[in-house]
């Protein structure tokens, strides 16, 4: 079960005898999509607003810091946290923001120098505190979350808090019909949120990628289309177990002379039924399956949506993961989306603003579901002794 007991920032502001005047080290989730040095997606950065706001109010003096991407050295400038450094200090006057912490190797190496070097002041004064509010990078053994809690008192942002006690609820007291909407590339990605989830869904819609392993476990034929062949017994398995699985009923699929993300390499794109024939790979739902899939999720109580149902990227091959996206905006349901490529596409289409949660976990999310427990939260709730 997901343990939200960690220590929240008015209890830090109780421990340090006030905020006012203390040095603040916020470890966020700036890992933010980028074009040509622009923001993409903002949404990590307007979710830790909350707690950089309730720090600054209270007269603290705040240092963000992050990663950002998975930059080779510090000779990377591509990866440089510039362009989230100026939105910072637009939105957030006075708040300094460390470059990025994955330019020095101690950050993924969790090494003791590099932590003593961030929780020593990492260049300036020393810090009084340390928040955690970066839940899409707490699933990560990483010096500036593992670190911290052992040197100075600490606490849990209010982003992190969040998502955490939004897994909690819809694990412990999802509104039924509960139903969970998974696409992506692979069955083995989410084969164990799948085996944790069983016991609490009433229904499993799958799509993306990995639906063809499952159509090849019932001895359909997929094509091209994506295929983990030394998974179909565990398919089998799973789709003998008396879990309710329901996989789509058509697909949009394109010849083998076509390429993905270049829709100007000329190609055929046709819908085929739950067979595909060879030299044909399945890139989306079909129209019958996203309406299907519609159906389902507009009669539920709860939604948790993790992975696209098609390379949405593509515009030819976006429809199926747009319909559903559409139907998670509409549904009366308790609405859940797992992070990673679904809040990517609900962002795109401009479908977000009915959504109950949509995480900025992605992997992080996933791993608190399956273990009840990530390495990040384990700290902080340490930190109290």
């Amino acid at each position: 079960m997901v343990d939200a007991d960690l220590p929240t920032l008015e209890e830090l502001e109780v421990k340090l005898g006030g905020i006012t005047g203390k040095r603040i080290m916020v470890r966020a989730d700036l890992n933010v999509p980028l074009s040509d040095g622009e923001i993409d997606d903002d949404l990590r950065i307007r979710e830790t607003a909350s707690t950089l706001n309730w720090l600054r109010d209270r007269g603290a003096s705040v240092v963000v810091c992050s990663h950002l991407g998975r930059p080779a050295s510090e000779d990377d400038r591509e990866f440089s946290i510039r362009p989230v450094r100026e939105r910072l200090s637009s939105d957030f006057p006075n708040i300094e923001v460390l470059e990025n912490l994955r330019f020095n190797k101690g950050e993924k190496n969790n090494s003791d120098e590099f932590v003593n070097y961030l929780v020593s002041g990492a260049g300036g004064e020393p810090f009084d505190a340390y928040v955690n509010d970066a839940f899409g990078a707490s699933h990560r053994e990483h010096a500036s979350i593992m670190g911290p809690p052992a040197h100075l008192p600490s606490a849990a942002g209010f982003l992190l808090l969040k998502e955490v006690q939004m897994v909690k609820k819809i694990m412990s007291k999802p509104k039924r019909p509960f139903v969970m909407v998974l696409g992506g590339a692979k069955v083995s990605d989410k084969l164990l949120l799948i085996e944790q989830m069983s016991d609490v869904l009433d229904e499993i819609l799958i799509g993306g990628g990995m639906c063809f392993t499952f159509l090849a476990a019932q001895g359909a034929s997929v094509g091209n289309s994506l295929l983990e062949t030394e998974m179909i017994d565990t398919c089998i398995n799973l789709l003998n177990s008396g879990i309710s699985i329901r996989l789509p009923l058509d697909f949009t699929a394109m010849n083998s002379d076509g390429r993905i993300g270049d829709p100007d390499i000329e190609t055929q794109i046709r819908q085929y039924g739950s067979t595909i024939p060879d030299d044909w790979m399945g890139l989306d739902i079909g129209p019958g399956a996203a309406v299907d899939f519609s159906d389902v999720i507009m009669e539920a109580g709860t939604v948790l949506w993790n992975g696209p149902m098609g390379v949405f990227e593509d515009p030819r091959f976006a429809a199926g993961t747009k319909t559903v996206a559409q139907a998670m905006n509409e549904t009366s349901a308790f609405t859940f989306v797992g992070g990673g490529d679904s809040a990517s596409a609900i962002n795109k289409f401009g479908l977000s603003d009915s959504i109950d949660h949509i995480s900025t976990g992605g992997g992080a999310t996933l791993e608190l579901i399956e273990k009840g427990d990530l390495p990040g939260l384990k700290v902080l709730r340490e930190s109290r002794i």
